[in-house]
């Protein structure tokens, strides 16, 4: 089990846990559109963070990214899984060809 893995079952098991007591809890509480919203603020911080060059600051950056890529997903009702099961249908797959078939 990866760190997503188990990153992606320990927000899971905040869902419905008081608000209070967690802040994945207190964004689940606030539905699909803050989730997103927060991951779209988390993502632009590690652009620029990637622009400025600064390494240590974007491997932090990246890291709240994926966090709050995977509550995003939580509060979307989107396994960590079944993105994974995405990309493994996708492996071997030219990018190209793929973006095309959409």
């Amino acid at each position: 089990m990866t760190a997503l893995d188990r990153l992606a079952e320990t927000i899971e098991k905040r869902r419905g846990v008081n608000p209070r007591d967690s802040w994945t809890a207190a964004l689940l509480s606030k539905g699909p559109e803050k989730c997103a919203e927060k991951f779209g603020e988390e993502a632009v911080e590690a652009i620029i963070e990637a622009v400025k060059g600064d390494r240590e600051k974007l491997t932090a950056e990246v890291a709240d990214v994926l966090y709050h890529m995977l509550v995003m997903l939580a509060a979307c009702e989107v396994s960590f899984d079944d993105v994974l099961a995405e990309l493994e249908r996708r492996e071997g797959t030219s990018g190209l060809a793929e973006k095309a078939s959409r």
